[in-house]
């Protein structure tokens, strides 16, 4: 069942990176095609370019983090014995799982106080919340990925040091 769920995360991961990827690509494409014809730029391409790049950043944490690609310190991973490797990538997991958990969190009061001003874009005529939504839900996303980890070590990808081992038997 994790390994469903995990798989189809990164599927929805995958679509709404590839999507907001393409806009971002189509918004900037028109921008430089506009001013090499008209020599006017859009003035709305800029502006939906980066509301594209902040979906394509947040969502692609989760898809770094279920490639086992994501940035994590690792000038300790020699400091404590290799028989405690199992303890200590539940226990990494567990706190990337919390830590993401709450900025999830306060990434969703930024949103929800977004929706109670109605702030909207200088340059586009929309409401800015469904941009920020992307912040709390990829944070939430990849806290509920780092719980399925920390309670599944096997449903992990392997690391590419091979510091967080899909299981105990692997050593």
């Amino acid at each position: 069942m994790a390994e469903r769920f995990l798989q189809t995360l990164g599927r929805v991961e995958r679509v709404i990176t590839t999507a907001a990827f393409a806009l971002l690509i189509a918004a900037i494409f028109l921008d430089v095609f506009s001013r090499e014809i008209t020599g006017v730029g859009l003035h709305w391409a800029r502006q939906a370019g980066v509301y594209a790049n902040i979906i394509v950043v947040m969502f692609g944490l989760g898809l770094a983090s279920a490639g086992g690609n994501h940035l994590r310190p690792r000038f300790a991973d020699n400091w404590l014995p290799a028989s405690w490797n199992p303890v200590v990538v539940r226990l990494q997991d567990g706190l990337m799982s919390v830590f993401c958990l709450f900025a999830g969190a306060a990434g969703a009061q930024l949103t929800w106080e977004s929706i109670q001003l109605g702030e909207r874009s200088t340059l586009l005529p929309i409401l800015i919340w469904p941009v920020l939504l992307a912040v709390p839900l990829a944070f939430i996303l990849v806290g509920i990925r780092h719980a399925v980890y920390a309670a599944n070590p096997a449903s992990a990808p392997r690391d590419p040091l091979n510091i967080h081992p899909a299981s105990p038997s692997d050593d």
